[in-house]
């Protein structure tokens, strides 16, 4: 452990005293809520004002991917703020505005080019949905079930897990579909059966009222999903036989988390819309970015995009965005990730050999997961389906407690490190949790 002590002059408990007394924290009840205080990180480590180290195994909301405190992009934030820190979207632009979108014409997947920044994914989605519907002149979207994309109102009326329950009846139009993933207990389907499943709902809603199908490439929080080959390409075909317009989500899966700089690059798939945000930044301030395929962007050639807020196209996050994209060139972190996939995936193989409590794991770079169940057999899972569970809730309090932290979703734990991570930063990491295991191998049944 390396001590870092708080900078404010309050210790860590009167942090989190007034953090809760003061604030109110998302996704938890407010009387259960234990924030970890922190107040300062540097690389793959975060330090709590208790002084304890942390190896940040989630890159925080799966979104540090060039790591913590890098110089090149804090100089960029401070400069622009220094230069220009604020000028309407709407009736001027800035310079960082035109460098980052000829940046991001370069990386989009296929003839994607024009841009629409926002403030973060949510928003992003919520305008992608926007613009279909008016480029199609058709209402409803598609989403699968085992999705997230956003917590704002129309975001989280597109999000299919359970997230969306306690938000509804939210943005009307949105009719979800099945995944190829069925949950711990049921096999996968291939390529061809899913696709039949999404075009029977296609035929059965009426293509002719469906804008859009938003969909991860890769899915996120809900188990790391990596689609099996010719799904995507199906999906594209579906939507280009439809007329529907095709939604990719990369906010989560983009920048280089997958080892491609977006996930869609692994099967050579351009959709209409791409929306990102998170690694767009590394989140050291917020932004996030619709990108607009031909058919989109000429439509507002001539039609008003009736869309905006104070804070689109904001300066301070426009240079961040342009200085992080030069750390993933510079450093070398697309192909660094795709490598140390590989590393990762050795390490969940043998955790998996050396613990009945690991179902099954999956990574796509260093985009991992482990799900935890309580029999191989039958894959029931370690805890329920959007639910925790006494041997989770000690398997997390474990890695917490040896200085590693990782996000749980339910019995799945998330493998989500910084771009950055060193083979004996990531063999650091897995070793604690090869030791957590025995906690809930402990409640394997036989």
């Amino acid at each position: 452990m390396t001590d870092a002590g708080s900078t404010s002059g309050l210790s860590a408990s009167e942090i989190v005293e007034l953090s809760k007394r003061y604030t109110l924290f998302d996704w938890v009840k407010q009387s259960t809520a234990a924030p970890i205080p922190v107040v300062s990180a540097k690389g793959v480590y975060f330090y709590g004002a208790d002084g304890t180290r942390y190896l940040d195994f989630n890159s925080q909301l799966m979104s540090v991917n060039i790591g913590h405190g890098d110089e090149r992009v804090a100089d960029a934030v401070a400069r622009q703020v220094r230069d220009l820190a604020y000028v309407s979207s709407a009736a001027m632009t800035s310079e960082v505005r035109a460098l980052l979108g000829r940046k991001l014409a370069e990386l989009y997947p296929g003839d994607i080019e024009k841009s629409f920044f926002s403030l973060g994914g949510a928003e992003a989605n919520e305008n992608a949905v926007r613009m279909a519907r008016l480029v199609t002149g058709r209402h409803k979207i598609l989403a699968r079930y085992r999705s997230y994309h956003g917590a704002t109102s129309g975001a989280i009326t597109l999000t299919g897990d359970p997230r969306r329950w306690a938000n509804e009846p939210g943005m009307s139009g949105v009719v979800h579909v099945l995944d190829f993933y069925h949950g711990t207990t049921r096999p996968w389907d291939d390529a061809e059966t899913a696709l039949r499943l999404l075009e029977e709902t296609i035929e059965l809603e009426g293509p002719s009222t469906i804008a859009a199908f938003i969909i991860e490439p890769v899915t996120g929080t809900n188990g790391i999903l990596v689609p099996p080959d010719g799904y995507l390409q199906g999906v594209r075909e579906l939507c280009d036989r439809y007329g529907i317009l095709m939604i990719a989500d990369e906010v989560m899966s983009g920048f280089g988390r997958t080892g491609k700089w977006f996930a869609l690059d692994h099967w050579d798939v351009v959709p209409d819309i791409i929306t990102c945000a998170k690694g767009l930044t590394s989140s050291y301030v917020p932004l996030g970015a619709v990108g607009l395929g031909p058919r989109v962007a000429e439509y507002f050639d001539d039609h008003v995009f009736a869309g905006g807020l104070t804070y689109n196209s904001h300066p301070v996050g426009l240079a961040a965005a342009l200085a992080t994209i030069r750390v993933y060139e510079e450093d070398g972190l697309i192909e660094r990730a795709q490598k140390m996939g590989e590393v990762m995936r050795r390490h969940h193989e043998e955790l998996a050999e050396r613990h009945p409590s690991v179902g099954a794991h999956r990574n796509i770079g260093l985009f991992g997961c482990l799900e935890i169940v309580r029999d191989r057999q039958t894959g029931e899972p370690m805890a329920p389906f959007n639910s925790s569970s006494p041997e989770m809730a000690a398997f997390l309090a474990y890695a917490l407690d040896h200085g590693v932290f990782v996000n749980l979703h339910w019995n799945q734990v998330m493998t989500n490190p910084p771009l950055i991570i060193t083979e004996e930063e990531l063999a650091a990491g897995f070793d604690v949790l090869d030791r957590a295991l025995e906690i809930t191998d402990r409640a394997v049944v036989g």
